[in-house]
């Protein structure tokens, strides 16, 4: 018998909805879900290139549109943050990497949640590997294939 998953608030919001059949409210609760290692609140933007760039470049210096943006508030007792995620960059992404769409949501809403939670891998290549790893194991459990398996030559 598994140990039930931590509970989660959600607000799902599609600036764009173009992804909307691509990220049905369920699949999102239960990617992030399973990313949880406590009970969360949170909120999932869906943006178009234009606000996904605003927000990276007034909250991170960065002047382009990102696939994910984090913005976490508290991690105890209760996770809280925003994950938004830019739906042009997220489709194009998933050209490139060739493969569906909604497999690539579900790992960027894995990675956001981790990042809301306080893993980081941009700190060593220690953390790096570690959160890999861990996403990895997260997106195997919910069924869908290891998001690095290209870069590692698998």
């Amino acid at each position: 018998m598994s140990a039930a998953l931590p509970t989660l608030s959600l607000s799902l919001q599609f600036a764009d909805a173009r992804h909307r059949d691509q990220l049905p409210r369920h699949t999102v609760i239960r990617c992030i879900r399973h990313a949880l290692a406590a009970p969360a609140e949170m909120t999932v933007r869906i943006v178009d290139a234009e606000e996904g760039q605003a927000l990276n470049r007034e909250y991170r210096g960065k002047d382009y549109a990102t696939n994910v943006l984090t913005f976490d508030y508290a991690q105890e007792p209760v996770v809280m943050a925003d994950l938004v995620l830019c739906a042009p960059v997220v489709a194009k992404e998933a050209r490139e990497l060739r493969i569906p769409v909604a497999e690539h949501y579900a790992h960027l809403l894995v990675h956001g949640t981790l990042h809301a939670q306080g893993w980081d891998h941009e700190t060593s290549e220690e953390d790096a590997e570690a959160m890999e790893a861990y996403e990895t194991e997260i997106m195997l459990g919910l069924g869908l294939k290891d998001p690095y398996r290209k870069r590692r030559g698998a």
